[in-house]
């Protein structure tokens, strides 16, 4: 580990063993608990409970009725379903027989989707009632009644072969505005370990509740397949269950650890706070977590929250932890195990507090096998032995990371880099906005500036910029304000600051 360049490493993490199954991994645990309670649907009226057995022989039962309609191991089977368990049961089904799930957000549209099927070829289609699918596929499509009746096969024996194979498939949204397949290997679950004390302190008697839906890629990774793989229990709401109603259900069910992203934890904050003994600390993932959120969490419950910073290719590799909590505006530390830089436009690691381009080491069990063919943009991605995130962030003296910004969200002005998180930081503690987003806009031809769009209440624009040069720096200030009904959202809840660069139209009025 370098003290004055900003380079982390404080020795590899263990490797991943071999043959190797990623269900296998995540369900390993059955054979030794089979009666603890794996997973429970909850709701203020009651749950849903499986149990390790029920869990895993409906998993490997399902894999062993995908073999038995004809499909073969390194097929690929496009997941087009709902927020119900049958979400994570068919993609753990497909990989333990050896097949790719792709799972995709049940919100897509149907050209959309006819997008992603033209790319893999499918060998089959999983669809819920109501969640489009292919207009003419090219493959059978099995509903959703075909799909549980698959569960009563006998078990399918574990695929076990080489942890680097492909094992899924997930889609990101692209640079260039085209989404992406990220490849990831059998392994990626291995090096998922590093999380549990690097991020979660998660341990074989917890009790994780994500308020996220089973279709969502956080909730199958950090509520589901990470505290079953460890022998815990997940604690998932069912559908239709509201952000109001998450703090019963997190005493009712004795929670221990609450996983969310930035804006549920506002949700749950506008209304009154139960005492919850049992809960240790919250987690949170998916967008910059606010100051002010943080804040008013840990006064209503007593209950720190640990952020965690990462993305589709390495999956959340920057994190605080339980007793390892960051400092003010940090986002956490390089997870121990992770080998970690902070880069220049050459790729040579920048001093320490200068920022960068936030890099991960090649030999990360986490990264991505590629973009599916697209070898050309997952070159462009590696610079020597670092993938580079596109994150531009800063290492302290102690390794900490702060998180400055996308490279693409970053803005300019007047030769100065600005980050958009910095300035929204200072703009939400003013009393009348609810929530913003910074945004370089251009206001005419080769005339760009900061604009600031705000939900709450109109307030004039002279109070705001009031209130901007008062924790501001001059360049750092915006310099239009514009009042929105709600800021977008994309469907990962983060800002949707591309639509809104996309959408601005200059006012008549110019700028102040």
């Amino acid at each position: 580990m370098d003290d004055q360049l900003s380079v982390w490493d404080i020795g590899a993490p263990e490797p991943c063993p071999e043959p190797f199954n990623l269900a296998a991994h995540v369900l390993g645990c059955a054979g030794q608990v089979p009666d603890r309670i794996a997973l429970q649907v909850v709701r203020p009226a009651g749950a849903e409970r499986w149990s390790y057995a029920r869990l895993a022989d409906a998993v490997r039962g399902t894999g062993a009725g995908f073999l038995a309609l004809g499909l073969r191991p390194g097929d690929r089977v496009l997941m087009r379903l709902g927020n119900t368990v049958d979400f994570p049961v068919t993609f753990l089904g497909a990989i333990a027989a050896g097949l790719v799930p792709v799972p995709t957000s049940s919100q897509l549209t149907g050209p959309e989707v006819e997008r992603i099927a033209d790319e893999i070829r499918p060998a089959l289609i999983v669809a819920a009632p109501g969640v489009a699918v292919p207009g003419a596929p090219a493959c059978p499509v099995l509903g959703l009644e075909e799909l549980r009746a698959l569960r009563s096969h006998a078990p399918c024996d574990w695929d076990m072969g080489p942890a680097d194979r492909l094992a899924y498939l997930i889609y990101t949204s692209g640079t260039s505005g085209r989404p992406r397949a990220v490849a990831h290997a059998h392994r990626a679950i291995w090096a998922r370990r590093m999380m549990h004390e690097g991020w979660y302190g998660l341990h074989e008697n917890d009790r994780l509740m994500h308020a996220g839906a089973f279709n969502w890629t956080y909730t199958l990774g950090t509520g589901l397949m990470d505290p079953w793989s460890v022998g815990a229990q997940a604690l998932i709401p069912a559908e239709g269950v509201t952000p109001a109603q998450l703090p019963l259900l997190l005493k009712r069910f004795d929670a221990t650890i609450f996983a969310a992203a930035p804006g549920v934890y506002r949700q749950m904050l506008r209304e009154p706070m139960p005492a919850l003994p049992k809960l240790r600390h919250g987690l949170s993932a998916g967008e910059k977590l606010p100051d002010a959120v943080r804040h008013d969490w840990e006064a209503a419950t007593g209950t720190p929250i640990c952020e965690a910073l990462g993305m589709s290719e390495v999956s959340t590799f920057i994190s605080a932890a339980p007793g390892h909590p960051a400092p003010a505006g940090a986002s956490g530390y390089p997870q121990p195990g992770r080998r970690v830089a902070v880069l220049d436009a050459a790729g040579i690691p920048v001093p320490r507090g200068e920022p960068g381009t936030l890099a991960v080491h090649r030999r990360d069990p986490g990264l991505f096998l590629g973009y599916l063919n697209q070898p050309e943009e997952t070159a462009a991605r590696f610079a020597g032995e670092w993938f580079l995130t596109g994150d531009t962030v800063s290492m302290a003296q102690d390794g900490a990371i702060t998180y400055l910004g996308r490279d693409d969200d970053m803005m300019n002005a007047g030769g100065y880099r600005v980050s958009p998180l910095e300035v929204e930081r200072a703009m939400n503690a003013h009393p009348a906005i609810e929530e913003s987003a910074a945004v370089e806009v251009e206001v005419r031809p080769g005339v760009s500036v900061i604009a600031l769009f705000y939900a709450g209440q109109e307030t004039p624009a002279e109070d705001l910029a009031t209130f901007a040069e008062s924790r501001l720096a001059r360049y750092k200030q915006p310099r239009l304000f514009v009042p929105l009904p709600a800021i977008p959202k994309g469907a990962n809840n983060k800002l949707a600051r591309k639509a809104l660069r996309q959408g601005w139209t200059p006012p008549e009025g110019g700028t102040r």
